[in-house]
């Protein structure tokens, strides 16, 4: 059975279309005309476009159509992943040791070896850092493992330019659950108000805890751990 008969004109203007640069989808969407009936017309004698022009737009715009799909490919992958940490943590997390306080004691030590200082000449503990959730992560821990007075916490601030005082102060009071009145006065760090730089969220926050036994006990924990696991 004989296929479909194309006029000699119809046949013209797609060969006028594949050197303008057009593609095969784009010919058989504007003439009907199928794609494997204009490859097996031109596919030997036309496989490239007519000019560099005409060839650099087509790259640019099927490249365009790649990168897309490539891009869309990865984050698909990437949630796969995701996904898949993600269970693999829930499922490891059951079997921790939630309720030994040893536990906790051995990750508030490497906290505290990690952003504390370490100094002896320094009163008790201080640590410090510019990630709330991570400054929270260290007060909550110290809380759950030490029988903790909460008049001894003194909490102090460095803050740009471009902070408010007032909303700083209240962010970290609430989010530390520690009165504004143990708060020391703020310092503002002199910095240029043209100079770029990258720019904290709530500026820098100094945790000090006025108790040194404690501070020997949890850097005792952590040369211990050193020992024990090298």
């Amino acid at each position: 059975m004989r296929g479909i008969i194309y006029p000699k004109k119809e046949k013209e203007e797609v060969k006028r279309a594949i050197l303008s640069g057009k593609s095969y989808s784009e010919i058989e969407k504007l003439f009907g005309v199928p794609k494997s009936t204009t490859s097996t017309w031109f596919g030997k004698t036309l496989k490239k476009p007519a000019n560099r022009e005409t060839m650099l737009n087509h790259l640019k715009r099927i490249r365009k159509f790649a990168a897309i799909k490539i891009r869309k490919k990865w984050k698909e992958i990437r949630r796969e992943e995701d996904r898949a940490i993600s269970d693999k943590v829930k499922s490891e997390l059951s079997t921790y040791p939630l309720n030994n306080i040893g536990f906790y004691k051995s990750m508030l030590s490497m906290l505290y070896w990690a952003e504390g200082s370490k100094y002896e000449g320094v009163c008790g503990l201080q640590f410090v850092n510019t990630d709330p959730e991570l400054i929270k992560f260290f007060i909550g821990l110290l809380r759950k493992c030490y029988n903790i007075n909460e008049r001894k916490f003194h909490i102090r601030i460095h803050i740009h330019y471009y902070h408010s005082i007032n909303t700083v102060k209240k962010f970290w009071s609430n989010l530390l659950n520690v009165p504004l009145y143990q708060f020391g006065k703020i310092y503002i760090k002199k910095r240029s108000k043209t100079k770029r730089f990258r720019k904290n969220f709530m500026g820098i926050c100094f945790i000090r805890y006025g108790d040194s036994k404690i501070r020997k006990e949890i850097l005792g924990i952590n040369k211990a751990l050193q020992n024990k696991i090298q």
